[in-house]
């Protein structure tokens, strides 16, 4: 990995909250909020000139304007949700670019798990235990913060771990 372990270890208990809200908010309400998006940014904008050199520290910020950008378009297509877009531009800074491969895969496992587990939920008893929540019955739509929440925090967590 090349997050360094030290950098990883400060983001993470701020950042791993934040996380869960995001899952939980999604799964309850089918939105991530503007709230929730700007504290993950500002996360970062607030921590990162301590954690890394400044040179890194703005071309991780470049990584937050670019992957914004493209969620914008990708929002205006109807590829995606807003709220996803713009969580995804706020972790983005985040991640060391170097280690994009792996948090795709990390974010294709997220994926397929938090798709299994929702759906196995939503037609089980476990679905009385949070009866009201949108993503029960948004038809095929599925609550991707679940997924893109549990991205961030396990790359955290494993730079945490084994970064460098």
């Amino acid at each position: 990995m090349h997050i360094s372990a030290y950098e990883a270890a400060w983001f993470l208990p701020f950042v791993l909250p934040i996380c869960f809200y995001t899952c939980l908010t999604d799964l309850r309400e089918m939105r991530i909020t503007n709230r929730t998006v700007s504290l993950l940014a500002l996360v970062f904008l607030l921590l990162g000139p301590f954690l890394m050199p400044l040179d890194q520290y703005g071309w991780r910020v470049v990584q937050l304007l670019i992957v914004l950008a493209a969620g914008i378009v990708l929002n205006a297509v109807g590829a995606m949700g807003a709220g996803d877009a713009k969580f995804i531009a706020a972790a983005a800074p985040f991640v060391a670019f170097a280690d994009l491969r792996l948090i795709l895969a990390i974010l294709a496992a997220s994926l397929l798990g938090a798709f299994v587990a929702h759906r196995i939920a939503k037609h089980s008893p476990l679905r009385r235990l949070a009866p009201n929540w949108k993503s029960w019955s948004s038809g095929k739509r599925f609550p991707m913060g679940l997924a893109l929440g549990a991205t961030l925090a396990i790359y955290l967590i494993l730079g945490a771990l084994y970064g460098r």
